[in-house]
């Protein structure tokens, strides 16, 4: 309890699913939060105690204003988590049947969206000379799977940034890790129950721990790669997905 307090966090995706879990979890352990949602946040906030900030992350002026509105109500910005993601709601598909369009969302929200919050955000941990990105990826980017190329490989473009980044930003002090879940129960997910059909069993075979995750199980990195524990680690990938991966 505690590891975070005074920490001022930017959850994007954060009003439901994994995100409001994060966001949840960031103030319990005494972070101020703003969560940037597309989404309606006002009850997650109300629930939470966090800040809500309608945000379309893919938009760069938008994903700016967030940024901006936190710096406001904080006073500085210490940890961005790019949680924001195309995933819960998009069908199965086989790579010649995936609409282009349905491409160009993806990559706009999952990609382009996480750049413009760096973009926003980067500037005001450089000059604090601190900071704490978290790209949320995915372990499917290391193993592959059947029906979600556009999202796998959204999420591969995400985890090669985080190491560019890391790059970028380390001489100012500034940890840039990623964050990769592997098939994990969330209240979005499970409302989808095409994707845990299709990948439920293949994946808890997988698993060296082979049971179901739950949001819980992804607290501790989360709070790891947030709090000063992470300060000397950057550019990695912590897969929480009972072992399905190695990274």
């Amino acid at each position: 309890m505690g590891r975070l307090k005074g920490k001022a966090c930017i959850v994007t995706g954060g009003a439901k699913g994994l995100g409001l879990e994060f966001s949840r979890t960031l103030r319990v352990e005494g972070a101020n939060v703003l969560i940037a949602d597309i989404a309606d946040g006002a009850e997650a906030a109300a629930d939470t105690g966090a800040l809500y900030k309608h945000t379309d992350v893919s938009d760069p002026a938008e994903a700016a204003d967030a940024v901006s509105a936190c710096i406001e109500a904080f006073g500085r910005i210490d940890v961005l988590v790019n949680n924001a993601a195309v995933f819960a709601t998009l069908p199965v598909a086989r790579y010649d049947e995936i609409d282009p369009d349905l491409w160009d969302e993806v990559m706009a929200v999952n990609v382009r969206g996480a750049f413009n919050m760096v973009r926003a955000a980067g500037p005001h941990m450089e000059r604090q000379q601190s900071g704490k990105i978290i790209n949320v990826t995915s372990g499917t980017v290391y193993k592959g799977m059947p029906g979600m190329l556009h999202y796998i490989a959204s999420k591969g473009a995400l985890a090669a940034m985080t190491r560019a980044l890391s790059r970028e930003l380390g001489p100012a002090g500034i940890c840039v890790n990623s964050l990769a879940p592997g098939l994990t129960l969330s209240s979005s997910i499970v409302e989808n129950t095409e994707h845990v059909e299709a990948a439920r069993s293949k994946v808890l075979s997988s698993r060296a721990l082979a049971r179901d995750a739950y949001p819980d199980d992804l607290i501790g990195a989360l709070i790891f790669l947030a709090s000063n524990d992470s300060d000397f680690v950057t550019g990695q990938t912590i897969a929480v997905d009972g072992g399905s991966v190695n990274t």
